[in-house]
């Protein structure tokens, strides 16, 4: 197995391990090597949005986000595809958080 990467095995359908890095025997038939999950960091590009802020001002915003697999049996069971869903989650977020923000006070104010 290569370094940072992490293989999620099912004997006869069902999960049995997960392979870190090293030597490891399978069983051929039994042994299936179902997931293949990396370990190091990625990052996504979240895509440009309209959000509106609490003083009904228009905001385009995007972002990238960094994420990395720390449990790849749950990556792999847990949900279907982990990247859409920390996607829609860092938009949503991303909205939320721009909506608590006020725009109109910094733009009234002069700065000397």
């Amino acid at each position: 197995m290569p370094q940072q990467q992490a293989f999620v095995v099912e004997r006869l359908g069902k999960y049995s391990s997960t392979l870190g890095a090293g030597f490891h025997l399978l069983i051929p038939f039994l042994d299936v090597v179902r997931y293949r999950h990396t370990l190091k960091e990625e990052a996504i590009d979240i895509p440009a949005q309209t959000c509106i802020t609490r003083d009904n001002v228009q905001v385009t915003v995007d972002g990238i986000l960094y994420l990395k697999v720390l449990d790849p049996e749950r990556a792999s069971y847990g949900i279907t595809d982990y990247r859409f869903a920390v996607s829609q989650l860092a938009q949503t977020t991303l909205r939320s958080e721009i909506g608590k923000l006020d725009l109109d006070k910094p733009f009234k104010e002069v700065i000397p």
